[in-house]
C-alpha cells in the first residue's frame, strides 16, 4: 500500500456513520480527508485550504449538495465536485450536470467505484493545476520578454535619435557655433504643435523631426555659409540647395520620424503666399510641418547672434513676426500657426532663455 499523501478530499455529509466510513475508505488509501456535516462548514473548510476534491451528499438539511456545488463553482470553477445520493432520479442528475457536477456516487456505494471516482477527479485536479501554473509560468515569462523587448526597443530609439542629434549638431555648428539652436527649434515646434490640438504621434513626430530641418547645410560651402555680410544673388542661390540637400541625406527611410525630417527639410523655407524655396509652394500645399518649423526656425534666427547680424530681442523678434521688415512679413506663415506662434510669444521668450 502507498502511503504518499493522494490528494485532499473534503467529504460532506450529514450522516455521521456514511461519513466516518467515507473517511476511513480514503484514508486507508493514502488520501487526506476533511470531513464536514454540512454545506456552510464546508464552504468554509474549502476556503481555508487547497482541497483537491468535494464528494458531497445531495440531500442535506439546510443547504442541499447541488445549492453546494454552485457555491464551491463560485469560488473555484474547476474544482471537481462529487455528488453522492440514495435516490438516482433524472431531475437530481440533471441539475447536477447544470452546475457541472465531475461524476455522481449512489448510496450505498459500492467501495472500488468510490475510489475510482475520487482517482479520476484527483487527477483530473492536478492536471488542472499544473495548466493554471504553466499558463501562469507562460504569462510571467511573455510578460518579462515584452517589457525587456521593450526596454531594447526604447533604448535603440533613444541611442538613435542621440545619434542623428549629434550628426546633426555637425552642421548646426559650422553655422550657429552652438548646439542648442537645434534642441531649441524642437521646443518651439511641440508647442506650436500642441496649441493647434494635433495628435500626439504627430507631435511627438515633429517635436524630433524639427531638430534636422538644416541638416542640409552640411553640403553648403564655408565661404557662403559664414559670410558675414549679404550674400550675393549667386550665392543665396547655393545657399538655398541646403533644403533639396537635406531632403536627398534625409529621403527613401521607412520610418515615420525620418520621413517628417526629411519633408522638414526641404519644405521649412516654403512661404504661406508662396514666394519660399525650393518650390515656391503656397498655403495648404506646404506640408504642415514645414509650415510649424519656418516659424519657429524664424523667431530663434532672428534672436540670434548670425555672421551677418547681431541678436534682436524678443520684443523686436515678435514685432517683425508679427507686423513684418519688409523682409519677413506676416503672409509668410499660415494664418492658424502664427496665432498659435502669437498665443505663446512667452513661452518661445523662455524656451530661448533657458536654452541659450
Amino acid at each position: 500500500m502507498e502511503h504518499k499523501n493522494k490528494g485532499v478530499v473534503l467529504v460532506v455529509d450529514d450522516d455521521a456513520l456514511v461519513l466516518d466510513s467515507i473517511s476511513v475508505l480514503l484514508k486507508t488509501y493514502s488520501y487526506s480527508v476533511v470531513s464536514s456535516s454540512n454545506a456552510a462548514d464546508a464552504i468554509e473548510k474549502f476556503q481555508a485550504g487547497k482541497i483537491d476534491v468535494v464528494l458531497t451528499d445531495i440531500k442535506m438539511p439546510g443547504l442541499s449538495g447541488i445549492e453546494l456545488l454552485r457555491r464551491l463553482h463560485i469560488i473555484n470553477a474547476d474544482a471537481p465536485v462529487i455528488l453522492m445520493t440514495a435516490y438516482a432520479e433524472l431531475d437530481t442528475a440533471v441539475s447536477g450536470i447544470k452546475y457541472d457536477a465531475f461524476d455522481f456516487i449512489v448510496k450505498p456505494f459500492n467501495p472500488e467505484y468510490l475510489l475510482h471516482s475520487i482517482e479520476k477527479a484527483i487527477r483530473y485536479s492536478s492536471l488542472v493545476y499544473s495548466e493554471k501554473n504553466y499558463r501562469q509560468l507562460l504569462e510571467n515569462t511573455v510578460r518579462h520578454r515584452t517589457q525587456e523587448l521593450a526596454n531594447a526597443l526604447t533604448l535603440v530609439r533613444d541611442v538613435s535619435r542621440e545619434l542623428i542629434q549629434r550628426l546633426t549638431s555637425v552642421a548646426e555648428f559650422r553655422d550657429t557655433a552652438t548646439g542648442t539652436h537645434i534642441s531649441r527649434i524642437g521646443l518651439y515646434a511641440n508647442k506650436i504643435a500642441e496649441a493647434l490640438d494635433l495628435p500626439m504621434n504627430f507631435i511627438e513626430t515633429v517635436t524630433f523631426a524639427s531638430q534636422m530641418h538644416d541638416i542640409g547645410k552640411i553640403g553648403i560651402p564655408d565661404y557662403i555659409l559664414l559670410k558675414p555680410a549679404a550674400l550675393t544673388a549667386e550665392e543665396f542661390e547655393i545657399m538655398k540647395t541646403h533644403t533639396v540637400i537635406g531632403k536627398r541625406i534625409l529621403a527613401d527611410s521607412s520610418y515615420t520620424d525620418i520621413q517628417m525630417s526629411a519633408s522638414i527639410a526641404l519644405n521649412h523655407h516654403e512661404k504661406w503666399d508662396g514666394t519660399g524655396y525650393p518650390n515656391g509652394l503656397k498655403g495648404e500645399t506646404i506640408p504642415l510641418e514645414g509650415r510649424i518649423v519656418i516659424i519657429c526656425d524664424q523667431y530663434d534666427a532672428l534672436r540670434s547672434e548670425r555672421p551677418y547680424k547681431p541678436p534682436f530681442s524678443h520684443e523686436k523678434t515678435f514685432k517683425i513676426i508679427t507686423e513684418g521688415d519688409g523682409k519677413t512679413m506676416p503672409k509668410h506663415f499660415d494664418p492658424k500657426v502664427l496665432n498659435a506662434f502669437m498665443q505663446l510669444a512667452d513661452t518661445f521668450d523662455e524656451i530661448f532663455s533657458l536654452h541659450p
